[in-house]
C-alpha cells in the first residue's frame, strides 16, 4: 500500500541578479513523481546538484514547493499550515548528513532524545530516562551514552544518536539524507545494515538520498535516478542496475567503483548545466554520447513497462545494449 505519493513536484527558487533586474528562477526540483510503499525502502540517487537534498527537504516541508502534490498516508502535505502539519511531523522523520550538525553541542544526548518525545508529547516524563535507554540500545549504544555531550561521541555514534531520536516518535517514514556518506566505509556498513534491521523489525519506509550506488544497490527496494531536477530512471534495484535503460544511469553505474571484469564504459564529460538555464529537451542532452537533434525537440517522458521507467527516446536502444 502506498504511504508517500509525490506528483510532479516543483521546488524553485529565485536568484537576485543585477538592481532592477527580474529574478532568475533556480529550478532545483523540476516536476519529479515517486512513491513509496509501506515498509519499503527508495533510493534517490543523482550527482550533486541532481536536486536530492531539495525533493527531501521538500517532502519534510522543511522549503516550501513551488507546485505538485506530495500526499502522505492520502493527505496532500503540499500547503498545509504548520499547525496543520504537526501531527504528520511524529510520522515522517528525518536523518541528515551530518550528525554533530543535527544536535546541539551543548545537550546531552539523553535530553536530545528526550526533546523529542515531550515535543510530542509521547508518555509520561518520569519514563524518559527507560525510554532512552532502550532506544540507544536498540541503535547500539551503551545506556550511559544518555550522559555524554555530542562531541564525545564519533561520527557513526552521533549517526545512531540521529536514528534513535527519529525512532523515538514512532515513524511511519524516514527520509535518510547522504546519512552514511560522512562516514568511514566499515561505518557505512555498520549503519546500513542497522537501517535495515529497523525496516524489518518496525515496518518502516525509507527514502533514502544518496550518492553511493553500491549502498543504494544493498539497501533499497527500488531507486530513482535525478539529473538536473527531473527523473531520467525509475524501477527496482535489479531493473535499474542490471538493465539501466538511460545512458544517464548507465554512465553512473560504470563510474561506481566494482570487483571483476568491467564492460565498454559510458564516461561523462564536462559539468552539469546550469539549474537556472536548462537545455531545450531533454536535459541530460548536453552530456550523453548517444545523443541526437530530437533530444533538444521536447522533453521525453518516463515510458517503460513493468515499472521499469526511463526518461530517453532511445532508451530500447540502450535495452538492446545490454
Amino acid at each position: 500500500m502506498t504511504l508517500l505519493d509525490v506528483r510532479d513536484l516543483h521546488v524553485h527558487f529565485p536568484v537576485r541578479g543585477a538592481a532592477f533586474t527580474r529574478p532568475a528562477i533556480l529550478r532545483a526540483v523540476d516536476g519529479v513523481s515517486l512513491s513509496v510503499d509501506r515498509g519499503e525502502i527508495v533510493g534517490v540517487v543523482g550527482e550533486s546538484g541532481s536536486g536530492k537534498t531539495s525533493l527531501g527537504r521538500a517532502i519534510l516541508r522543511l522549503v516550501e514547493p513551488s507546485s505538485g502534490s506530495i500526499h502522505f498516508d492520502g493527505t496532500d502535505l503540499a500547503g498545509l499550515s504548520p499547525r496543520a502539519m504537526l501531527p504528520f511531523r511524529r510520522r515522517l522523520q528525518a536523518v541528515f548528513q551530518d550528525p554533530a550538525g543535527s544536535l546541539n553541542p551543548t545537550m546531552t544526548i539523553g535530553a536530545a532524545i528526550g526533546e523529542a518525545l515531550a515535543i510530542h508529547r509521547i508518555g509520561d516524563r518520569r519514563d524518559y530516562a527507560a525510554r532512552v535507554a532502550v532506544l540507544l540500545e536498540r541503535v547500539g549504544l551503551p545506556a550511559d551514552s544518555a550522559r555524554r555531550l555530542p562531541h564525545a561521541l564519533s561520527g557513526g555514534q552521533r549517526q545512531r544518536v540521529g536514528i534513535a531520536r527519529a525512532l523515538a516518535v514512532g515513524p511511519d517514514l524516514i527520509i535518510a539524507d547522504e546519512a552514511v556518506s560522512a562516514l568511514d566505509v566499515s561505518v557505512q556498513a555498520q549503519i546500513v545494515n542497522l537501517l535495515g534491521d529497523l525496516r524489518a523489525e518496525f515496518g518502516l519506509a525509507m527514502l533514502f538520498i544518496a550518492h553511493d550506488l553500491a549502498v543504494v544497490e544493498h539497501l533499497c527496494d527500488r531507486v530513482v535516478v535525478l539529473y538536473l531536477g527531473r527523473v531520467m530512471e525509475s524501477g527496482t534495484v535489479d531493473q535499474v542496475f542490471g538493465h539501466a535503460r538511460h545512458p544517464y544511469t548507465r554512465a553512473l553505474i560504470d563510474a561506481a567503483p566494482r570487483l571483476g571484469p568491467r564492460r565498454a564504459r559510458t564516461v561523462l564529460g564536462g559539468e552539469p548545466p546550469s539549474p537556472i538555464a536548462p537545455p531545450s529537451g531533454c536535459v541530460f542532452r548536453t552530456r550523453c554520447p548517444r545523443a541526437i537533434d530530437a533530444c533538444a525537440e521536447g522533453v521525453p517522458p518516463l515510458t517503460g513497462a513493468a515499472g521499469h521507467l526511463a526518461a530517453c527516446i532511445r532508451q530500447d536502444e540502450m535495452a538492446g545494449a545490454g
